[in-house]
């Protein structure tokens, strides 16, 4: 298999998609990984794996409407891995392994039959002291767009999942790229006050245009970069809620074509309205664990 990820938008052929199947009981708040799973497991709300399973297929319903070639992940049993984003991630012919919390390297594992089709060269294993997740990672052309945290605090947070170790690497890696850091709002304990990673409150779409927003980026000047970059008119601005509820992760199919939340009402007609074609899906329970359709889609081929 030749690997192409050049941006986020180019015409998808090959994808993984992560699985809802055995993801096992509701965990305990202890070994929850974000603020908003912590929210629903104390509200007795968290998901059932009946509904996400449900919901995961009609994304592949539409992947195969568009002809896309998706592997699932080999299913461990009572193991979540839904968000196969965070376990690598693709750019140019390049599989990087995201260096995850240690409690989730068998996600990784469980892909193993569609590593073994990429050349062991072109798969890359980062430094131990980089960590990564694949959600903070964004290559759009001549850029690699990076959600990081680089306070003193970064160990106290289970939700700063992308250190500056790893944006320094990534550089190193691609030197012919410009890698642009986004310092993120990290919260443990309020899901509205945190970017779990970078596609939480920023993702490019179409072939300009981007959905933002503003409360997710530390710094504002940071913000108001990405602002000038793809032009305030291009930039569709969510509010908080719409951002607890996860509006900026979409995912793209091509520079035309983008699978959305159903009830994403506001943005799914401004989608509509700048002449996308929008494939409205229910991902409302898949939500709560504070991930959505790009964190649960990891893109192998796009040209």
């Amino acid at each position: 298999m030749i690997l192409n990820i050049q941006n986020e938008t180019s015409r998808l052929r090959a994808v993984i998609l992560g699985t809802a199947e055995s993801v096992g009981p509701i965990p305990s708040i202890e070994d929850a990984y974000d603020p908003k799973s912590i929210q629903h497991i104390k509200a007795g709300t968290y998901p059932l794996e009946s509904d996400m399973v449900k919901e995961m297929e009609a994304v592949a319903k539409v992947f195969k409407k568009y002809n896309v070639d998706v592997y699932r992940p080999k299913v461990i049993k009572d193991y979540n891995q839904i968000f196969s984003r965070d376990i690598a991630f693709v750019i140019e012919d390049k599989l990087i392994k995201a260096n995850i919390l240690p409690d989730r390297e068998r996600e990784y594992e469980a892909i193993q039959h569609v590593l073994d089709h990429i050349d062991d060269d072109n798969i890359i294993v980062l430094p131990e002291e980089c960590h990564v997740e694949g959600g903070d990672v964004m290559p759009w052309n001549d850029y690699i767009f990076i959600g990081t945290y680089s306070g003193d605090d970064y160990p106290e947070y289970i939700t700063a999942r992308t250190n500056m170790d790893a944006v320094i690497a990534i550089q190193e890696l691609f030197p012919h790229k410009t890698v642009k850091s986004f310092e993120l709002r990290k919260s443990n304990t309020d899901p509205k006050e945190n970017a779990l990673h970078l596609d939480c409150c920023f993702q490019p779409i179409g072939a300009d245009k981007a959905i933002l927003h503003k409360n997710g980026f530390l710094v504002e000047k940071e913000y108001e970069w990405l602002l000038d970059f793809f032009g305030k008119n291009n930039v569709f601005e969510i509010t908080k809620e719409e951002m607890y509820n996860m509006n900026s992760n979409v995912f793209s199919i091509s520079e035309d074509v983008i699978i959305s939340e159903k009830n994403f009402t506001r943005l799914n007609g401004w989608l509509r309205a700048q002449g996308f074609t929008v494939e409205e899906v229910p991902y409302a329970e898949i939500a709560k664990q504070e991930g959505l359709l790009r964190c649960s889609t990891m893109p192998l081929i796009r040209m």
